[in-house]
Formats: C-alpha cells, structure tokens, sequence
C-alpha cells in the first residue's frame, strides 16, 4: 500500500455576499409596533410572542437597535397620551380609580412588551446607555400621565382632601389611597416626596397647628396628652395602611412638633391640671404619659425635669419652714420620708426610673433638706425613737428596710458631723438607760454609717459599744464582791458603768448632792475600781443616770422610773411635805436649766404629777412651791417619768452643741490644708479652699472664711509661709 501525505479540505466564502432588505427594518418595526398596539389594548391572546421575540432578536443583531428602541418610545408616548386624556376626563372619585385601572393596565402591558424586547434591554441597552424598558415604561408614565398638570393637581388635592375626612373621622377607601401612593413610589422616591409627601406633611402641619389652640382651649392637660398620643398613634396607623415606611418618621415629627413642643411650655404650666397638680395628685399614669410625650422632642424632659426641681424645692421648702409641721422632730422625719417614697414611686411608674429625674429628686431632696439646720438632729431622734419604740415586734427585715429609708435622708445631708454628734447623745442614752431593742439594730446602724463615712466615723460610737460590755462585767465582779461582804443592810442597788473619757458625749460634770445611801454606794465602787485600775480618775456624770425607786402616795404603792435628778428631788419629801423651788435648789445643787425641766416633769405632766406645785401652771417660776401629792394613782404598778423637753434641745443647748461642733471642724480643717500642701507644696488660695471643700465634704462643707483662718493659724504655726512675691501663693515648710 503506498503511503503518502494526507488531502486536506478549504472551505471558501461565497464570492456573492448575501444582502439585507433594505425595507427589512420597517417591515419588522411594523409587525412589532402592530403587537404593541394590541398589547395595549389587552388583545394579546391572539400574539406569538415567540416569533415577536425573535424579529426584536434579529432587528438588534441588524444594528437596527435604535429603531427599535426609539419606535417603543414614540408608540407608548402617543398611547399615554390617550391614557391621560380618559383619566382627565373621569370626574369626581372615579378621578382616582380610573387612574389606579390606567396604572394597572400599564404595568401588565409593560411587562408583557419587556418580554417581547428582552434581548434588546441585554445587549443593546446596556451598550447604549438606555434606560431598560421597565423604567422606560415608568419615566414615560410619569412624564406623560402623572406629571400632566390637569392629572397632577387633582391628583394631589383629591388625596389630601380623602386623608384630611379620614382625620376628621370619615371613613375613606384606603386600598385605593395604597394604590396611588405605591405608584408614586414606584416612578421614584423623589416623585413621592415632590408631588405627594411634601404637600401631605405641610397640609398637616396647617391641620395639627390649628387643633392643637383648639385642645389648649377646651381641654385640660391629661385630655390633650391623651389627644396627642392618640393622633401620632392614628398617623403611625395611617403609613402602615397606605403610606411608604419612609414617610413615618417625617409625620410623626410633624405632629410632635406641632402638638408638642410647640405647647409644651403651655401644657406642663397649666393651671389645676398641669405638671405640678399631676404631681401633687400622685396621677402616675398621665405623668408616666406626659414623659413619654415630652421624651419625643427636643428640650421635653429637660422642661419636666427643671418643672420637678422647682416644684420639690418649693414644696420641700414649706416642709422645713413650717413651724407646725416641726414642732414633733419623729412626725417631721416621717414627713420627710413619705415624700421621698412618693417621688421615687413618681419616678419608677411615671419617669421609667430615668437616672437624670433621680438625679434632680436627689439634688431637690439636698437642697432642701439642708435649708434646715436642725435636720440633722431631728434625723438623729427619729432614728432614736424607731431603735427604742418601732422596733418592737418587727422583723430583721423590716428593721434593716427602715434603716435604709432613713440612711437616704442622712446621706443629703452636708453636716453629718452634726449628726454624729446628735447621734452619740442619744445612743448613749440608749446604752445607758437600757432601752436599746436590738443590739443588732444598733450594729447594723453603725455598718451602715461607717458604709457611707468611712471607720473614722463609727471609730467613737464602737468604742461606745465596747465600754457597755466591759462595765457588765465589771459590775459583775462589784456584786460578786458585794454578795460576798454582805451584811444585809444595804437599801441601794447600785449600776454603774464606766465610760471612757472622748468617746462618749459627757459634759462638765455638774455637782449634785446625792443622798447619803447612794453616795456611801459610789465610794464603794470607787474603791473597788480603782483597785484594780491604778492610774485611773472616775468623775461621776449624774446628769446622765436614772433610778427605779419605790414610793408610796396615800395608800397606793408605785415603782417610779425617775431620772438621777428627780430621784434626789423625790428624795427631799420624805423630810418634807412643802418645798419652794429655792429649797429644792440649794439642797439638791441640781443646774437651773435642769431643775426646772426636772420639776416640771414630776409636776405638770397629766397622769404623771407626783408632786404638785402652786400656783399651778405649765413653766416653773423661782417662786413656785411644791408639795407631795398624796393622791397621785396610776393603773400602772411601773411608772415612768420621762424628762419634760427631752427630745429638743432648748435655744442655749443648741448653740453648745453648734459650738463643739464647730470647734471640732477646726483640726480637720487644719489637717486637710496640712495633707494638701505637703503633697503640692506650693498653691493657690483658692485651690486649697476647693481642695480642703472637696476631701471635707462627705462629713460637712466648710465655711470658706473659716478655711482661712486656719491657715492664718497654720501660718503663725509656722506650717505653712506665703510666698514672698505673690501673696496668693502659699508654701509648705518641711
């Protein structure tokens, strides 16, 4: 078999090129433009959109593209032009449902002619730079229907004048108003916002301004809120039914502005139903829906917040100035705490626990709390009278939630040194006199203090604690002694406890002569004492003690609760059964001031006068006498009589207290400028007047003159020098 190259093939081009008919692209824009024509007028059952398809197919791959494109365009012109022309000429409602039919039509047509010119709006569009024959479709409908002036206006009117009955309380045809402004929407967003929603929200301005005078002057505040919640609700409901989403916050704000903040000066100032009635009517849930009100616009709770300080001030101000509601210092407190109950009850219902109103109630509560310079004291008794009466019974519980209460009034205040002192005169009566509840309730008081002052705070009031524990058991070793040596004779059963000079507030020790019984007693324990704790000087502090002592008044037998004093007064008519205020004071040396308190105790209080004095009257005189009242009676075996004015100190007690406390500022003062400069050694006046002001402040605010002059003292102490070239300066000398 011979072999030999393989024989190849060559394929040659016609020599004759084929050529196109030149009236190829009209014939076929013609059977397409025919097609269109029924589709328009919904005959397109009778189409083959397979062939249609492909003569577009063919009139694009024959460059004849812009025949195509431009015809479509020219076709659905003159066709819209006739669309708008039939929804001109409906009158009436049938304006807008022609026009939603119209639209309808449109859209089905356009859909239809899309898959018609589907590769035309793939390769020669996009080549091109056209738009696709979707929004060819809308731009021509806009331009050539919605835009026409005769279509455009009544447009807009009709829909305003259908959403304005709908306000007024008309029942209108929302599907169709959901229609026209998704249309809208569809042709663009700036369509909707430029021939609709601009209008809408002007429109409504003009209906909320003109409703909002016409609430103001027929309704009272909490019928207005309710008004104007009620319409932002209706507003919200009004989008979700037939508006876009976008429009929702632009109306609310439209309605918020109108019937809010433009008003709400005027409706938290309104009389008998504004703000501050709301408060003083405890009326949660209208204030709970002005915050939610005034929370949505600008400066809204800012006006309430500035509305509740004033109103707290002012009423807390009547409160403290009041000089009925401060005669009794324990109802003063409750007082005090059922405001601060209501307004923070106010503020969790109302406000939703909002910080910021927490913060004006506590900045409120300070402010005016403190006007009162007895504040602290009055906190300190009331405190006094819950550990020695209301807890009784009371749970640990409801004893730890009532130190609470009243530990948020302590912490307003700016003396707690006052306190402090307050607070130690009676808790050492307390210890003293046996009529402490609960030594747990003590110690949680204390925890708690030292919780907001720190230990140097509680450092004196612990010790206090501790040398009430130390005296039990000395006074056991003294009975065990005495049981002991016995001899049977003695009539006086003597409990003494030993306080350490410092911590506890003891005064000057005022003379008094005791009975003979009980001073033989005090010199027995003195001795014994002292044995065993050499070095040491007891100065007895009669003022400070009391005595259960047994009397008889006719037939009648009692056991008396008396004071130190007024048992050496009692003890003075069993020699005598008429006294004149002046006997009773040279025998006894008991201080003036509390003899007459003394005095008036055993004879002016009802149901408890063992004495009686003449001539009878509520103050004692020098020139009173008094006698034995043999006919004094109780139901009661146990009597006790307390001390007339024991709650509240009198006008010069006050000013003692005020002045130890006052003294007692100094060194801290002086030790605070001390801490300071030796950490800045050099500094400004004013900076360590703020300084001292600032470390000082969680026990009280010092007085900036008297800063001054301690430095001035520090100074001459030679602890402190001023600069030699500017005497503002200070510097600290090592």
């Amino acid at each position: 078999m011979a072999s030999g190259k393989k024989k190849g093939f060559k394929i040659e081009p016609f020599k004759h090129p084929l050529k196109m008919d030149p009236t190829y692209g009209d014939k076929t824009w013609k059977v397409l433009e025919d097609a269109i024509h029924e589709i328009n007028n919904h005959n397109a059952s009778g189409l083959s959109f397979e062939e249609l398809y492909r003569n577009a197919y063919n009139m694009v791959i024959n460059k004849f593209g812009d025949r195509l494109y431009n015809g479509l365009v020219q076709t659905q012109t003159e066709h819209l032009r006739v669309v708008a022309a039939k929804i001109e000429a409906a009158q009436g409602e049938t304006f807008l449902r022609e026009l939603k039919l119209r639209w309808d039509h449109h859209n089905k047509s356009m859909q239809m002619i899309r898959d018609i010119l589907m590769y035309m709006d793939r390769i020669y569009v996009k080549h091109q730079n056209r738009a696709p024959v979707a929004q060819l479709g809308l731009d021509l409908w806009r331009d050539h229907v919605v835009r026409q002036k005769g279509i455009r206006d009544r447009m807009l009117s009709m829909l305003l004048e259908l959403i304005h009955r709908e306000r007024t309380g008309d029942i209108v045809d929302r599907a169709l108003l959901r229609s026209i402004t998704m249309m809208l929407m569809d042709l663009g967003a700036n369509v909707y916002s430029e021939d609709f929603e601009q209008h809408f929200l002007a429109r409504a301005a003009e209906f909320y301004q003109i409703e909002a005078q016409e609430f103001l002057g027929s309704c009272s505040c909490p019928q207005y809120m309710e008004r104007a919640e009620r319409r932002l609700h209706e507003e919200v409901e009004r989008v979700d039914n037939y508006l876009d989403p976008s429009s929702e916050p632009k109306i609310t704000r439209v309605v918020e502005n109108e019937l809010i903040q433009k008003q709400m000066r005027a409706l938290a100032e309104m009389e008998s139903s504004g703000m501050v009635a709301l408060l003083e009517g405890d009326k949660y849930e209208d204030l709970h829906r002005m915050y939610m009100l005034f929370k949505r616009v600008d400066k809204g709770l800012d006006l309430m917040r500035s509305m509740l300080s004033e109103h707290l001030k002012s009423s807390g101000k009547a409160l403290i100035t009041d000089p009925e509601r401060t005669k009794d210092p324990v109802e003063f407190v409750h007082r005090l705490l059922s405001e601060k109950d209501k307004y923070d009850r106010i503020n969790g219902s109302a406000f939703s626990n909002d910080k910021s109103f927490q913060n004006v109630l506590n900045t409120a509560f300070e402010h005016f709390i403190n006007l009162s310079a007895r504040a602290p004291e009055y906190i300190s008794l009331f405190m006094d009278d819950q550990l020695r009466k209301a807890l009784k019974g009371g749970n640990e519980d409801e004893v730890d939630a009532m130190l609470d209460r009243v530990m948020m009034l302590f912490r307003y205040l700016q003396e707690k040194d006052v306190f402090e002192k307050y607070y130690k005169q009676h808790l050492a009566k307390r210890l003293l006199s046996g009529r402490a509840v609960s030594d747990e309730a003590e110690r949680s008081v204390l925890v708690k203090l030292k919780t907001e002052c720190g230990y140097q705070f509680t450092s004196k009031l612990e010790s206090m604690f501790t040398d009430i524990k130390t005296s039990r058991d000395t006074m056991q070793e003294y009975k065990a002694r005495r049981q002991a040596s016995a001899n049977g004779e003695d009539d006086v059963e003597l409990a003494v406890q030993v306080l350490t000079t410092g911590s506890w507030p003891t005064q000057s020790s005022a003379k008094c002569n005791l009975p003979r019984e009980l001073e033989r007693g005090c010199e027995d324990f003195k001795a014994f004492y002292l044995a065993s704790h050499s070095g040491r000087k007891l100065s007895w502090q009669t003022n400070m003690g009391n005595t259960d002592m047994r009397a008889t008044f006719g037939e009648k037998r009692h056991e008396l609760n008396v004071s130190t004093y007024q048992m050496v007064i009692l003890l003075l008519f069993n020699e005598a059964d008429r006294l004149s205020y002046a006997d009773i004071l040279h025998a006894t040396s008991i201080p003036p001031v509390d003899l007459k308190r003394s005095l008036q105790s055993l004879a002016c209080v009802k149901g408890r006068n063992v004495l009686k004095k003449e001539p009878m009257s509520k103050d004692i005189n020098e020139s009173d006498s008094f006698l034995y009242n043999s006919s004094f009676h109780s139901k009661f075996y146990k009597v006790k009589i307390g001390t007339v004015s024991a709650q509240k100190e009198t006008e010069p007690e006050k000013q003692e207290t005020r002045q130890k406390v006052e003294e007692d500022r100094k060194p801290q003062i002086e030790a605070a400028v001390v801490r300071i400069m030796k950490a800045r050694r050099v500094l400004d006046h004013n900076s360590i007047v703020a300084e001292v002001t600032r470390q000082l402040s969680a026990r009280f605010v010092p007085n900036p003159t008297v800063i001054k002059k301690r430095i001035e003292s520090l100074i001459e102490r030679e602890f402190l020098e001023r600069d030699a070239s500017d005497r503002r300066l200070y510097r600290y000398l090592a």
